[in-house]
């Protein structure tokens, strides 16, 4: 499940590839358009930018753009960077990874479950960019 976290991220995001062709936004129009509290969305863009995937300028005609294009960032790296493993299991993610207590791996049949669950919400994830979103 995405957190609440991870959905303002989307819709600041979708709302900065919107407005991509006028230029820096500020975050408090971002804030307003798409009714997310400004301090909550301050550190939602601070990650991002810090991520690489944003860049903010200050100062008259200031506020954030994008750094990368919106059609090279996938789905997947926002959910990533924002919430963290997209796998239902510690056992089963790619980069999160940790070993289940008391569990066989090589045994377990919802690790096998899990594991197919994670590769077929990554095909659709990694596939998908934030230029998908775009109205």
């Amino acid at each position: 499940m995405l957190t609440k976290k991870s959905q303002y991220a989307f819709k600041a995001l979708t709302y900065l590839a919107n407005k991509q062709e006028s230029g820096p936004v500020l975050i408090s129009e971002i804030a307003k358009k798409k009714k997310i509290p400004l301090k909550f969305l301050e550190n939602i863009l601070l990650e991002l930018r810090k991520a690489g995937i944003l860049e903010s300028k200050k100062g008259k005609g200031g506020g954030y753009f994008f750094k990368k294009d919106p059609a090279q960032v996938q789905m997947a790296t926002i959910i990533r960077l924002i919430d963290g493993p997209i796998s239902m299991l510690p056992c089963v993610s790619l980069y999160f990874y940790e070993r289940c207590k008391n569990c066989d791996e090589k045994r377990c049949g919802l690790h096998d479950i899990m594991k197919e669950v994670r590769d077929a919400t990554l095909k659709i994830l990694e596939n998908r960019t934030l230029k998908d979103l775009q109205d």
